[in-house]
């Protein structure tokens, strides 16, 4: 089971010191939250990659509702390139009530749904070389045969996917991997459990997906209790997740919330 941690405010200069330190710190993955308005995501992990050498980056996670998904794909490209193949992509509708309404984005989430269906068609499209082109019901791309970049060389996409939601498990087993969420019978958001995880493993091997598919659980582990951490974790892993997410949320308005991420960081990986 691979362990990636995510860094809970922005801060770019942060970000490319703390992912060379989780790095040196055997953990396998530095992630970033993509924001409204504030700091870049991709131009941090742009910085981060030019000063690690095997840690794999990525977002957690990109809206791709509000975003150009050629300008996404374009993003994922270059830090494709800076880091030798090391970049995730994690999507999803992200939460509405951070800002979209303020910068006058798409609420609706049936909306959003469409336009992230639509972007993902275009950023996999884009992928796969020139020329392209690509008629949706809200984007349209004209046959496209100017300057492309390489294919990635490492493709690796993570979609959140709703147990139960047809459309949003049929979506999932598209690409790379799946960020579980779950509601329970009155339609309100509920804490994922073991059992979840292990049904949605069932799916998406029932669907054809390899070993190599990745279902990635998060929260938070005691980093000064090593054996309560590593058997938080493997109740996951036995259940059917691939990666674990250190995701300290709660500490994104503390003020010593720099120094107690470095120590997170610093601690280590839960397994």
């Amino acid at each position: 089971m691979k362990c990636g941690i995510v860094m809970p405010y922005p801060n770019a200069g942060d970000a490319v010191e703390f992912a060379a330190i989780a790095e040196d710190h055997g953990w396998d993955g530095f992630f970033v939250w993509e924001s409204v308005w504030g700091i870049d995501a991709w131009v941090s992990l742009g910085g981060a990659a030019v000063r690690t050498k095997t840690i794999q980056l990525g977002t957690m996670l990109s809206p791709l509702s509000r975003m150009r998904p050629w300008k996404v794909a374009s993003e994922y490209v270059t830090l494709d390139q800076l880091s030798g193949g090391r970049a995730i992509l994690a999507v999803g509708l992200g939460a509405a009530d951070t800002g979209f309404a303020e910068f006058g984005e798409e609420t609706n989430m049936k909306v959003r749904a469409e336009l992230m269906d639509e972007a993902l068609d275009i950023i996999t499209g884009l992928f796969d070389g020139q020329p392209f082109e690509y008629v949706g019901k809200h984007y349209k791309v004209e046959s496209t045969r100017f300057f492309p970049p390489p294919n990635p060389i490492q493709q690796t996409i993570w979609v959140v996917g709703l147990l139960g939601s047809k459309r949003s498990m049929s979506r999932v087993v598209k690409f790379q991997g799946l960020l579980p969420s779950v509601r329970d019978g009155n339609g309100e958001w509920r804490a994922l459990e073991s059992r979840d995880v292990e049904q949605m493993r069932a799916f998406v091997e029932r669907q054809g997906c390899d070993e190599g598919y990745d279902i990635v659980v998060e929260g938070t582990t005691p980093g000064d209790d090593r054996a309560k951490a590593r058997e938080e974790v493997r109740n996951w892993k036995d259940a059917g997740a691939t990666w674990w997410m250190e995701s300290m949320w709660e500490i994104q308005d503390q003020p010593r919330r720099r120094e107690l991420f470095d120590e997170r960081v610093k601690q280590g990986p839960p397994a």
